[in-house]
């Protein structure tokens, strides 16, 4: 029984040891390459999934019989038979990790209630869909404070109440782009992707950093489906609108995160053509991961020996 909590924990820490490398290996390539938002945004998901997804004990399941290649890296063999041993050690460990995985599931599930209280209270005032954009039903909801997308599976827009009377028609198909884009990209499962590896992973200070670059990235690369059909400056004069503090409105959620860095992104246009800094960026990262799934392989897939064990 030692012998198999050892081995989960051994396949563990590899997975854990290379996925960061992999994560490393996404902030010194988004922060010192230019390229597009919505590039950097998916390397982002890319090493999210990376983590979330232990792909070494899989493969070990299923192939260890014909990667004979394959070698195991002894020192975290011997230190995860070490903490596996029955003990205070043991005992202590488990008990820190069983108290903050409870503790952040807890935070998810108080999230989500809220999100279905919410769905509830639109339904039962008959917040019907106005109209479809781009096959996204747009709503008006009177307790909405700030434009935002809602759902998961089957995500819409939400809108608040009067806004059309506070916004211009361009400023408010501006502010529409920016919410479809979200939308047609499932942005919601993408964060509760996050979120519930977080549950698992809550002690990993790398898995919190993806989690704000993804919330950065997913703002600024909507923002570039603005700019590209040149609604930059409409979307600058929602924003400022909606941030007014003598308006109805306040700015919230999607519309007011990381507002500084949104704002002197979308007056900085025209924007460059960045697809070939972006295709560079995309290979390069994509080299990464490949490196860092095929050396968590190397050093799970295989019949290793622990000390004191086999």
């Amino acid at each position: 029984m030692h012998e198999q909590i050892a081995r989960v924990m051994y396949y563990f820490d590899i997975h854990l040891l290379f996925a960061s490398i992999v994560a490393c290996a996404a902030l010194a390539l988004t922060a010192m390459l230019r390229a597009s938002a919505t590039a950097k945004y998916w390397i982002w998901v890319a090493t999210l999934l990376n983590f979330a997804l232990p792909l070494g004990a899989l493969i070990d399941k299923l192939l260890a019989s014909h990667l004979h290649w394959a070698r195991p890296l002894g020192l975290i063999g011997d230190v995860a038979f070490r903490i596996t041993q029955p003990g205070p050690t043991a005992t202590v460990m488990g008990s820190i990790w069983l108290m903050g995985a409870a503790a952040m599931s807890m935070r998810l599930c108080l999230r989500l209630r809220r999100d279905v209280r919410a769905m509830t209270h639109e339904s039962a005032q008959d917040c019907a869909p106005v109209f479809l954009l781009h096959g996204i039903p747009v709503r008006f909801a009177g307790s909405q404070q700030a434009p935002a997308v809602d759902g998961v599976l089957h995500p819409h827009i939400l809108l608040p109440s009067g806004i059309e009377r506070l916004l211009s028609r361009h400023e408010l198909n501006a502010v529409l782009m920016h919410e479809v884009t979200h939308a047609r990209r499932r942005d919601n499962l993408i964060r509760l992707i996050h979120e519930a590896a977080l549950c698992i992973l809550w002690f990993h200070p790398l898995v919190w950093f993806a989690g704000a670059r993804l919330a950065l990235y997913r703002e600024l690369s909507c923002d570039d489906s603005v700019i590209q059909n040149a609604r930059g400056e409409d979307l600058i004069s929602a924003l400022a609108k909606l941030a007014a503090p003598a308006r109805a409105f306040t700015l919230q959620a999607s519309a007011s995160s990381f507002l500084n860095r949104r704002l002197a992104r979308l007056a900085g246009q025209p924007q460059q053509d960045l697809r070939l800094a972006s295709a560079v960026l995309c290979a390069l990262f994509a080299a990464a991961l490949l490196g860092g799934v095929l050396e968590t392989v190397a050093h799970t897939a295989c019949c290793f020996v622990l000390h004191g064990g086999t």
